[in-house]
């Protein structure tokens, strides 16, 4: 289902009467005017709240101002590219859950946009059904309930009232993502996760045995827990998926 149609088929459903519910607040930054227009009203129609901007300094600038429950964001764009955006958010320790809408298909490229700190992307063209499915899922994760209980194994400490994670008396600074990732983990110690639970728990979407998503991240998380030199806790069993134990 394209863009258009997804919202064609939403505004049936508005005209019957049916009620939508109350939705999220969405910063929507996209250059193409069609593009934007479109999403915009699917996402009001879905009940969202929009706020459209046409490139990425647009989107630093509403930031300052209002604090939307997600960003939904184009990578090429004028002024400021969407990859460029996204870092200077990170930077300022911003995690507010982002999705990136990029045209570029290949693997490189997707990675680019998770090195840069993007939560999730979406490659155009994409239907409406599945840009709504991705935007909830990404406020689902937001809302996380944390248990408040510190998880322990070795020397690792991850207290999840607070999302702050240590190896020994070094804290480890992950992202809201990574965060997440560690967090189904320690709560599974010594079991062995598959590809496809570890992205229904995390992502709550299975991108498939083909994507690169959960091996990206797996690095990003390895990298930062023996960054200087710490024992391995995070194990690839081959053909299964991942577990975190000790060596």
């Amino acid at each position: 289902m394209s863009v258009r149609t997804g919202v064609e088929n939403r505004q049936a459903t508005a005209g019957s009467g049916k009620q939508v519910s109350v939705g999220s607040h969405v910063l929507l930054a996209e250059d193409d005017r069609a593009v934007r227009e479109a999403v915009t009203m699917a996402l009001e129609l879905e009940g969202h709240v929009v706020t459209a901007v046409t490139d990425g300094n647009a989107a630093l600038e509403a930031m300052a101002t209002a604090r939307p429950d997600v960003i939904v964001m184009d990578v090429m764009m004028p002024v400021m590219d969407g990859l460029t955006a996204c870092r200077r958010l990170r930077s300022k320790g911003d995690r507010t859950p982002i999705l990136m809408l990029t045209a570029r298909t290949e693997v490189s490229d997707r990675v680019s946009g998770l090195d840069a700190g993007a939560d999730d992307y979406l490659p155009k063209p994409f239907s409406v059904d599945e840009l709504l499915a991705r935007i909830r899922a990404l406020v689902r994760r937001s809302s996380f309930d944390d248990s408040g209980v510190d998880i322990r194994i070795a020397d690792l400490r991850i207290e999840e009232l607070s999302r702050r994670v240590w190896r020994g008396e070094r804290e480890v600074e992950l992202t809201k993502t990574e965060f997440e990732l560690l967090s189904v983990l320690a709560r599974n110690v010594n079991v062995v996760l598959t590809q496809t639970t570890i992205y229904e728990r995390v992502w709550q979407y299975d991108f498939g045995p083909d994507s690169k998503t959960l091996a990206v991240y797996i690095g990003y998380l390895r990298r930062k827990l023996e960054e200087v030199g710490e024992e391995r806790l995070i194990h690839n069993v081959r053909g299964v998926g991942y577990v975190l134990r000790r060596s």
